[in-house]
């Protein structure tokens, strides 16, 4: 009869190390899949971006009346084809900063219909662009500290899970690129 009993003990606890290692693993694939979804968004939301300051950039020359383009730098990052989110982040902010100067310093750009629609697509796209990397980031959080936390640490050692970085949200004037990793 004791055999029976330890036997049954060491299923129930053998399942319960089953159900415990899937309730785990099921949380990671979760943030894994959230992610994944507004690492997706942010593209989106870059191509956008991108698309919305190239139309601004034609719409200024030409009220301008420029022999070259209001916004030079972001013509060449239609040539480049290796650049990654975060790159591609800094690039198009710093292209939008020099777009805010050249707004402000040109009142008369207010005064065009085209510029003005634009202006307000821009902005409404650093609004959601900036939704998607707070969201982004906190899903960073929850997902690492699964990582480094005990005991689904055990889950993701196991499952091949390792920490990842967060969203470039550092400051995007300095030189300093490795200053926000973990």
């Amino acid at each position: 009869m004791s055999t029976f009993i330890y036997i049954t003990i060491g299923i129930i606890i053998i399942l319960l190390l089953v159900i415990w290692f899937i309730n785990d693993y099921n949380i990671f694939q979760d943030y894994i899949i959230r992610i994944n979804e507004v690492d997706a968004n942010i593209d989106t939301s870059l191509r956008k971006r991108f698309d919305l300051l190239m139309k601004a950039n034609e719409v200024m020359t030409s009220i301008l009346d420029l022999k070259d383009d209001a916004l030079p730098d972001i013509k060449k990052l239609k040539d480049d084809k290796k650049i990654s989110s975060f790159d591609l982040d800094r690039r198009l902010y710093e292209s939008l900063t020099k777009y805010y100067g050249i707004r402000e310093d040109n009142p008369e750009l207010k005064e065009n219909v085209d510029f003005v629609k634009t202006d307000i697509e821009i902005h409404n796209s650093e609004s959601e662009m900036g939704a998607y990397r707070r969201y982004y980031n906190d899903c960073i959080t929850k997902y690492n500290k699964l990582v480094k936390s005990f005991p689904s640490n055990i889950v993701g050692f196991l499952t091949g899970q390792r920490v990842k970085n967060y969203f470039d949200g550092k400051n995007l004037y300095d030189d300093n690129i490795d200053d926000f990793k973990l």
